[in-house]
């Protein structure tokens, strides 16, 4: 019942909070890029939430927790939200004022990439179970080398770079999409800085960095 509790508190409050950062700035709910975002998002994190609830427990408790420890990674998941605020925000205005405007074509692609990317993000906790928000190896972890890892090293930052940028283009800014741009830098940040601990302190990581040479992007990155 506290799980269920926490995972209701947290959707809820994702969702109040999401709704406040781009209604309140343009003034109004006839934010029709603003529906299909929350639609998107939310759907699809409840379903997954209750299977999680029924199948995997444990991972939905790790993923609930979102408290960072080490100093460089408190950084990152702050500068993080900041985009993510200011991302909003801009997009919100952008629709208010008429900035700029998205093709449909290019709402509906993005919208097409948000869904495939979430679902690349649900097979990434299917594969790995030691799946957390936080940096830290956990008692008795493994390194896990099949399936997306044994394509890139970090597909769950690979899938959050691209549902980030797609969401401003959800909302038809480009303006948004700017402020969005900033996030793969901070990824990169957080990357190094993880494969640091993890060289240090996962058995058979560094052997694996060798087998697979690419971080979120095959043959480039």
């Amino acid at each position: 019942m506290k799980l269920i509790f926490n995972a209701l508190i947290k959707f809820i409050s994702g969702l109040i909070l999401v709704g406040l950062l781009l209604f309140l700035p343009t003034g109004t709910v006839g934010f029709s890029g603003a529906w299909l975002f929350i639609a998107l998002l939310f759907i699809p994190m409840l379903l997954l939430g209750i299977v999680l609830l029924l199948k995997a427990p444990k991972l939905l408790e790790k993923r609930l927790d979102s408290k960072e420890k080490e100093s460089t990674q408190k950084g990152v998941v702050a500068f993080s939200g900041l985009i993510f605020l200011a991302g909003f925000v801009v997009s919100g205005l952008d629709f208010r004022f008429g900035w700029s405007k998205v093709p449909t074509v290019v709402v509906i692609i993005a919208s097409t990439l948000f869904l495939l990317s979430y679902g690349l993000y649900v097979e990434v906790m299917r594969e790995n179970s030691y799946l957390s928000r936080t940096i830290a190896v956990q008692e008795g972890q493994k390194v896990i080398d099949t399936g997306l890892y044994g394509i890139v090293r970090h597909p769950m930052y690979m899938a959050t770079v691209i549902l980030f940028l797609m969401i401003p283009l959800i909302l038809g800014s480009w303006y948004g999409f700017m402020v969005f741009l900033s996030y793969p830098f901070v990824i990169v940040v957080r990357i190094k800085n993880e494969e640091k601990l993890l060289t240090a302190k996962l058995d058979g990581y560094a052997e694996y960095t060798k087998k697979v040479k690419y971080r979120i992007i095959p043959f480039i990155w």
